[in-house]
């Protein structure tokens, strides 16, 4: 098995750690951040990342909300299903099972990247039914000009081979590669934010779960569904995201009825870890206008 994050040392200097606690559900331990009050938040994070992505943006939206942020299964320090669980549905299913365990129903839902995946395939099978949806630079979308099972095929590939993930996370011990991996993503983003990116990617556990949850992802579907959508969708979007590029919210928002896409100039992939306080406003905002807030 491969190396996973250890919370009494990896997570000693996590950001938020005091909200922080370990909930069995769904058959594996999971890793969730909970705090504030009000109207239930789920946040979802996306492939790679872990809860230090929302480290400035969770505490703002725990003004006005109750926020729930789990580690996805595999990630971080959440335990890690066997490979079919780490599928889109699989994620979505796991994650129903650690809301109801927790008792807890979210009133508003947001992802990013993969995350929002999740949080929109939840609310298309009703395992979740919030009063709207914020795509934070979401991956709802196949993959462009590169097909589907060619793509999983290829991941599949690197799950499968031993020693990739292990030489994955001993090139990564090189801050250069980490710059590089996040610079590429279109962001700019903090000395703290590198340094917990490098922590997490350095984890051979971390970085296969990354590896089999790409392996085992299909959008084709979501796609075909998402026109379906009941709720409303907030789409927030990087203008230069390298990662998802704008033009796939654009194309989303074209067949999502009550859709609305708001673009951020000179922001990228992470723009949420680039400027919190924007996308806390943002949210704020569409929570009011969908009925979910109604304080003044």
């Amino acid at each position: 098995m491969a190396r996973k994050l250890v919370w009494q040392t990896d997570g000693a200097d996590w950001p938020n750690r005091a909200s922080s606690r370990f909930i069995r559900a769904g058959g594996i331990t999971w890793h969730v951040q909970i705090m504030g009050s009000g109207p239930v938040l789920l946040l979802a994070h996306g492939t790679g990342a872990a809860t230090h992505s929302w480290r400035e943006l969770a505490p703002l939206l725990a003004r006005r909300f109750t926020v729930i942020a789990p580690d996805l299964p595999g990630h971080g320090f959440t335990g890690t299903p066997a490979l079919p669980r780490l599928s889109l549905k699989g994620m979505a299913r796991m994650l129903k099972d650690l809301l109801q365990t927790l008792g807890l129903a979210p009133a508003l839902a947001a992802g990013h990247s993969a995350g929002a995946a999740v949080v929109a395939r939840m609310a298309l099978d009703r395992q979740i039914e919030p009063g709207g949806l914020v795509s934070l630079n979401g991956a709802l979308l196949p993959i462009a000009g590169i097909p589907g099972h060619l793509f999983s095929a290829l991941a599949k590939m690197l799950v499968f081979v031993p020693f990739v993930p292990e030489l994955f996370a001993l090139h990564a011990a090189n801050r250069s590669m980490v710059e590089r991996l996040i610079r590429d993503t279109g962001s700019t983003i903090d000395d703290e934010g590198l340094k917990l990116y490098a922590r997490l990617v350095r984890s051979p556990g971390h970085v296969s779960a990354a590896l089999s949850m790409m392996a085992t992802w299909d959008l084709s579907e979501l796609e075909r569904d998402l026109s379906r959508l009941a709720v409303p969708l907030l789409l927030l979007t990087g203008a230069e995201d390298r990662t998802v590029p704008p033009g796939e919210s654009r194309r989303v928002q074209s067949f999502v009825p009550q859709s609305e896409l708001v673009l951020s100039p000179g922001l990228g992939h992470l723009a949420h870890e680039e400027r919190p306080d924007e996308a806390a406003d943002r949210i704020v905002a569409f929570a009011r206008s969908c009925g979910v807030l109604v304080e003044g």
